[in-house]
C-alpha cells in the first residue's frame, strides 16, 4: 500500500430508503496506489456505497473524511470538485460521436474567431489522443471515428480517460468494468486498472467476477445484507474465503 493515510474514509454509514436500510454501519477506506474491490450479492448495498461515495446520495447516519478532515457532498459535482469521479457499467458513452468529443462532452474546448466562439476540435482530438496514450497506454486507429464503432475494450478506455482527463483525479470508481467483455478486452482492461493504480491513483473496483478481483485488488470488502462482512488482503484469502463471506458461510480471519 502506497500510504497509510486514507484519501477518503467512509464511517458508520447508514443509509434508509423510508423503512428500508440499505446500509447500515459501514466502514471503508480507500488509499493512493491500491485497488480496493468491493464485491457481494445483488442487494447487498454496494451500489448505494459507491453512490454516497460519489456524492449521488447522502447518508442518512455516518460521516465521511477526506485527507482525514471531515467532508460532505451535496452532489457528484462535488465529488468531481474533490478529485472523485466513478464509471458506471453503462459507461454513459454518446455512440454517435467520436472518442475526443466523448471526453470533452459538457466541457468543450472553445477557441476565438474573429470575435466568435467556435469549438477548438483540432486541441481536444490533440488532448484526447494524449491522455489515452499518457495514461491508460492506449492508441486507437482513428480519433475520427463514432466511438459506436470501437470494440468494448476500446469504449471502457475512452471512458476511463474522460475520468483520468482531470489531473486533480484522486479517487476513480469503477463498477463491473470487465462486464460483457471478452477474455482479451478484460485482459486490457485490468492492464488499465494497474496502469492507472502504479500513477498513485485510489481505485474502487465493483465487481461479480472473482477471478478479475483476484487479479487487479489489493484489498476486498465484501458487502452483504446492508453490512459490511468484512475486509481482506487479497494476497492472504482465497476464492473460497470470499465466497464464504459473500454467502454467510464465512467471516473475515
Amino acid at each position: 500500500m502506497a500510504s497509510q493515510e486514507p484519501i477518503i474514509a467512509m464511517h458508520g454509514i447508514v443509509k434508509r430508503f423510508g423503512g428500508v436500510v440499505a446500509l447500515n454501519n459501514v466502514d471503508l477506506e480507500a488509499y493512493p496506489g491500491e485497488v480496493l474491490a468491493i464485491v457481494g450479492d445483488n442487494g447487498a448495498g454496494k451500489s448505494t456505497l459507491i453512490k454516497i461515495l460519489t456524492g449521488v446520495y447522502q447518508p442518512t447516519e455516518g460521516k465521511i473524511t477526506l485527507d482525514g478532515k471531515p467532508f460532505q457532498m451535496a452532489s457528484h459535482s462535488d465529488a468531481i470538485e474533490n478529485g472523485i469521479d466513478a464509471v458506471y457499467q453503462n459507461l454513459a458513452i454518446a455512440d454517435h460521436l467520436t472518442p475526443a468529443e466523448n471526453l470533452f462532452l459538457g466541457a468543450e474546448l472553445t477557441k476565438s474567431i474573429a470575435g466568435f466562439t467556435a469549438l477548438d476540435n483540432k486541441r481536444m482530438k490533440a488532448e484526447a489522443t494524449r491522455v489515452l496514450k499518457d495514461r491508460l497506454g492506449v492508441q486507437l486507429k482513428s480519433m475520427d471515428v463514432p466511438t459506436e464503432s470501437l470494440s468494448g475494450g476500446q469504449r471502457q478506455a475512452v471512458a476511463i480517460a474522460r475520468a483520468v482527463r482531470h489531473d486533480d483525479l484522486r479517487v476513480l470508481v469503477m463498477d463491473e468494468p470487465t462486464a460483457a467483455l471478452g477474455p482479451q478486452e478484460t485482459a486490457r482492461t485490468l492492464e488499465l486498472i494497474k496502469a492507472l493504480k502504479a500513477q498513485g491513483l485510489a481505485i474502487i473496483v465493483i465487481s461479480h467476477s472473482l477471478d478479475d478481483v483476484f487479479e487487479v485488488s489489493d484489498r476486498i470488502h465484501v458487502q452483504r445484507r446492508g453490512q459490511c462482512a468484512g475486509v481482506v488482503k487479497t494476497a492472504e484469502t482465497s476464492n473460497e474465503e470470499v465466497l464464504g463471506m459473500i454467502v454467510g458461510t464465512k467471516t473475515a480471519a
